[in-house]
């Protein structure tokens, strides 16, 4: 049996290889590696005989309600796997907590490239633009899906979902025992008095729709899997694609952004052309405006803040939680910046 080092697994081993065994038959073979990189549910590689898959699963510990949501995760690729959108295969949910401590869920490992640097250090120039255009249609593909045509037209509350989300990301920022940021505190009170009005659009909302959340083809600039749909819900299209657009806001030290850097030089798209991309599936989609980017920023910021609290009370999944911490009032002057036009 091998396993990855007991340091970096929080669940019993054996436990699990007595799960598979009773789910998919005997095998001698099984292997379980901790994937890094995921600042929320705990991931790992899993190979039993001739089955690859990832499994996910609640980090240890005391965790707020509602969060962590696996059960949503498992819910929507269910939904989303027989349709156009580029998901990997569910095989199952398990939520009792008695075999590895919390509720988990199995799917199919899917082969493809990961890319944290917004930059793309890793390619040639010439094949940058591409994949940032792979990205947008991956997120074109996901918002012309109907949720009530797949099952998940009660997936989250219609209507006002700025208006909810505002309030929602604020409650947990003032509830935080993080450090003042005067930043975040005049976000929470500029957004709730400049939302766009209601336009009625709805549709299936990732929730983190950023490159690092993108497994590409191994070889095409194609999206293969779009991963980690914890935060996923009945929502607005423009506050994914707000999402998306923050790493032309952000700079290289900002969790691998994009701004300042030669786009141009560098093969990069401007975020016009993203956008422009986008907008070439998402035909009649309302225009991004700041506000959506400034919420982006404001929410992705508290995200941050989560994750430093969470590294506080011992129970972070990624060993280098603690350091995002100063990300979360970087975030909050670059939206501040965007408000004020500089």
């Amino acid at each position: 049996m091998l396993e990855a080092p007991a340091s970096l697994l929080d669940f019993d081993p054996a436990k699990l290889r007595i799960f598979l065994t009773e789910r998919f038959g005997e095998s001698d073979a099984i292997s379980i590696e901790r994937v890094s990189g995921g600042q929320s549910n705990p991931t790992y590689f899993v190979t039993f005989g001739n089955r690859r898959m990832v499994l996910r699963k609640k980090p240890a510990g005391p965790i707020l309600a509602g969060a962590h949501a696996i059960e949503r995760e498992f819910r929507i690729l269910s939904a989303l796997y027989p349709t156009t959108v580029p998901v990997p295969r569910p095989i199952l949910l398990h939520e009792d907590r008695h075999v590895l401590g919390t509720p988990f869920y199995l799917m199919e490992r899917v082969e493809g490239r990961v890319f944290s640097d917004c930059a793309l250090p890793e390619l040639e120039p010439g094949e940058r633009k591409a994949i940032y255009f792979g990205m947008a249609d991956a997120l074109a593909s996901l918002h012309a899906v109907r949720p009530e045509a797949v099952g998940l037209g009660d997936y989250g509350r219609p209507g006002n979902y700025f208006e909810r989300q505002i309030k929602r990301w604020s409650r947990q920022w003032r509830e935080s025992q993080s450090q003042p940021i005067e930043a975040l505190d005049r976000l929470a009170d500029w957004l709730p008095h400049n939302l766009p009005a209601d336009d009625g659009a709805a549709s299936i909302a990732h929730g983190d729709f950023r490159l690092g959340n993108m497994l590409f083809h191994p070889t095409e600039p194609r999206v293969v899997a779009i991963l980690d749909w914890e935060l996923s819900t009945l929502g607005h299209p423009l506050a994914d694609l707000g999402f998306a657009a923050m790493p032309w806001h952000t700079s290289p030290e900002e969790y691998g952004g994009i701004l300042g850097r030669d786009a141009h030089a560098l093969g990069l798209p401007s975020e016009e052309e993203f956008l422009g991309r986008y907008y070439q599936t998402a035909i009649g989609a309302a225009p991004l405006q700041p506000f959506h980017i400034v919420f982006a920023l404001f929410r992705f910021a508290v995200i941050f803040i989560g994750i430093a609290d969470r590294a506080r009370a011992g129970n972070a999944a990624a060993a280098n939680a603690a350091l995002v911490a100063p990300l979360a009032e970087r975030f909050a002057k670059r939206a501040m910046d965007l408000i004020e036009g500089r």
